[in-house]
C-alpha cells in the first residue's frame, strides 16, 4: 500500500483519538517519502514532548519503517486553542 497524507491522517485520527490532524506530504522536497504532521489530542495532556512523540511513533510504527523523514508537532486541545487565537 502506498503511503499518502490521507492515510497517515486517518491513522493518527483513529489511533490517538485526535481532535485535529494536519499532514503535509513533503516528499517532493526530499529524496524519499517524507511527511510533516500536526496532531492535537487530549492524550497528550500532562505528557512532555518526548512522550507525545513516542505516542505518535507507536501509532505509526509500521509506516515509519517506510518513511524517510518525519517531522511532528504535538499539541493538547488547550494549546491548539491558544495557538488559533493568535
Amino acid at each position: 500500500m502506498e503511503l499518502t497524507a490521507d492515510y497517515v491522517r486517518e491513522k493518527l485520527l483513529r489511533g490517538l483519538e485526535a481532535e485535529h490532524v494536519e499532514v503535509e506530504d513533503t516528499t517532493l522536497d526530499r529524496c524519499a517519502t517524507s511527511f510533516r504532521v500536526l496532531v492535537v489530542s487530549a492524550k497528550f495532556e500532562g505528557k512532555p514532548l518526548l512522550q507525545r512523540h513516542r505516542l505518535v511513533n507507536e501509532c505509526l510504527e509500521e509506516e515509519l519503517q517506510r518513511i524517510h523523514a518525519f517531522e511532528q508537532k504535538t499539541l493538547t486541545p488547550e494549546q491548539w486553542s491558544r495557538q488559533c487565537q493568535k
